[in-house]
């Protein structure tokens, strides 16, 4: 987010905190599993349907911020310093995030939990993401096309919407 904003980039900063939604969900999830180890016999539905909503909402925050700010960008002509940190810090996202979804699967799979699959999910499409990053940053330093930066943020913003959706309905599905 920082390295987004320094450098005037939609795109990455929205990249930044999209990653910044999965790390609390990742915070909540890693709670969950160690209230599931504690308390084998209770419930989880409660603080699933909870942690749903909350990254739903989050996702469609996201949504309406990258919109608002591609629009701004546009009427103002502004396009980024660089998106050379875009590149590298995709780049690296896509390698960790391939890793990382496919062990919230194997894990949610074990504790049949539809939340950390669901998160797992949510990882696949920030693999997605990264990749709209990617394309974004590297056409805009190989070309300098001013709006390359506005179209990737708008890839991400369509992402976060189907994120959110997807949260809301699988909290719907368990009793929402």
């Amino acid at each position: 987010m920082v390295l987004g904003y320094e450098d005037e980039t939609l795109s990455l900063f929205g990249f930044g905190a999209d990653s910044f939604i999965e790390v609390m969900s990742g915070i909540g999830i890693a709670m969950m599993i160690i209230r599931i180890k504690q308390n084998t016999d209770s419930s989880n539905r409660n603080f699933e349907i909870t942690a749903l909503k909350i990254t739903g909402t989050s996702f469609y925050l996201l949504a309406t911020g990258l919109t608002a700010g591609t629009v701004l960008n546009i009427v103002n002509h502004r396009e980024p310093e660089t998106t050379l940190w875009g590149v590298i810090i995709s780049l690296i996202s896509i390698a960790v995030m391939v890793w990382l979804m496919n062990a919230k699967k194997s894990v949610g799979r074990k504790l049949h939990s539809e939340p950390i699959i669901a998160d797992a999910n949510c990882t696949k499409i920030c693999v997605y993401m990264s990749l709209v990053l990617l394309v974004s940053s590297l056409f805009y330093e190989l070309t300098g096309f001013a709006y390359a930066d506005a179209i990737g943020a708008l890839g991400l913003t369509y992402f976060s919407i189907s994120e959110g959706k997807e949260a809301f309905e699988r909290g719907k599905r368990q009793g929402m």
